[in-house]
């Protein structure tokens, strides 16, 4: 019991005296790897103190990974490592460029004494919740990722409502949480609607619209756009064996797709920009060069990792929609 120190009247939580006491008995190595704490019951014995005291400050430096616990036995320390003062969970649906780039700005920003852990759930429900469950508990900040899954809802609400980030998208089950996300049924209607004069050449608007990974919202604010300013359009589940026709305009969320229309574009002997046209969903360095340079409608996704590391240590529980933009180039 001589690693915990307990005073009265010092205007610090009694908790956070014990997460102090501990903090400072592994600096000075009374403490090491693998050793057991003292029991709750001991400590609130020993300190008169309430069983929901200790284990706020236990379950505190839990989350921080500097203790885990045996059920039945007891805590014991973890990890040496104190200086980190927060262990964030992340979970993101994939890795692509558009996430690595949220993901570096996020790291840049959120400073020191912060360990970050990466997971991905690959559009996965189970793998969501699995996740998820193994996650509880061990961590200071829950930053999720739950795109247009299905049932994700009763799995983050497993989670410390007060611990929980909503990114990227979110839906009406979740919005007692904070959030920075992308409203995509906005940004397209208003990204088409800046690059209106342009699409006016165009026959039809064609929307390639898989609809397993891509935001429902896309569709409706393009079918929106199209019926408010009476343009022809079609949407197609993907873009196989299909020609293009003249004066057709096709807007691409999947780069895979796009690759394939541009092909398909050289293989006819079409110009961009010309004969047809892209527009494609999300920015990247290559798109400022492929084909002379593709047009884009994309948010502003190293913006969105800067604000999430400012939400983090600020504690804020705002809801942030993320400013999206369109890029006009020669596809267009």
């Amino acid at each position: 019991m001589n690693i915990i120190s307990i005073q009265n009247n010092i205007g610090l939580p009694k908790y956070k005296q014990i997460i102090l006491s501990i903090e400072k008995a592994i600096e000075e190595e009374k403490l090491v790897k693998g050793d057991r704490l003292p029991s709750v019951n001991k400590v609130c014995l020993a300190f008169s103190l309430s069983r929901d005291t200790v284990l706020l400050g236990y379950d505190e430096l839990k989350k921080r990974g500097i203790i885990y616990a045996i059920p039945g036995k007891g805590y014991y320390v973890k990890s040496v490592e104190i200086t980190i003062k927060q262990k964030i969970f992340l979970l993101f649906d994939e890795l692509n460029s558009f996430k690595e780039d949220i993901y570096n700005s996020f790291l840049q920003h959120i400073g020191k004494n912060v360990q970050v852990d990466i997971f991905f759930h690959h559009f996965n429900a189970p793998v969501f919740e699995k996740l998820i469950n193994d996650a509880n508990g061990n961590y200071t900040k829950y930053i999720i990722m739950p795109t247009n899954l299905n049932d994700v809802v009763k799995s983050v609400k497993t989670l410390p409502v007060g611990e929980v980030i909503i990114l990227d998208q979110t839906n009406p089950g979740l919005k007692m949480y904070p959030a920075i996300y992308q409203n995509h049924e906005k940004d397209i209607f208003e990204g088409l609607l800046k690059g209106k004069t342009r699409l006016n050449k165009y026959e039809k608007l064609i929307l390639i619209f898989p609809g397993f990974r891509e935001p429902l919202g896309m569709k409706t604010g393009f079918e929106a756009f199209c019926r408010e300013y009476d343009f022809a359009y079609e949407i197609i589940t993907e873009f196989t064996d299909r020609e293009i026709t003249l004066g057709d305009l096709y807007i691409i969320p999947n780069d895979r797709d796009l690759v394939r229309v541009i092909e398909k574009a050289r293989d006819q002997n079409l110009k961009l920009g010309l004969n047809f046209g892209i527009i494609s969903y999300n920015e990247t360095p290559l798109k400022k060069i492929v084909a002379s340079g593709i047009t884009t409608i994309s948010t502003h996704f190293e913006t969105m990792g800067k604000i999430l590391a400012d939400m983090v240590l600020k504690g804020r529980k705002e809801q942030i929609e993320n400013k999206s933009s369109l890029t006009m180039r020669n596809s267009l």
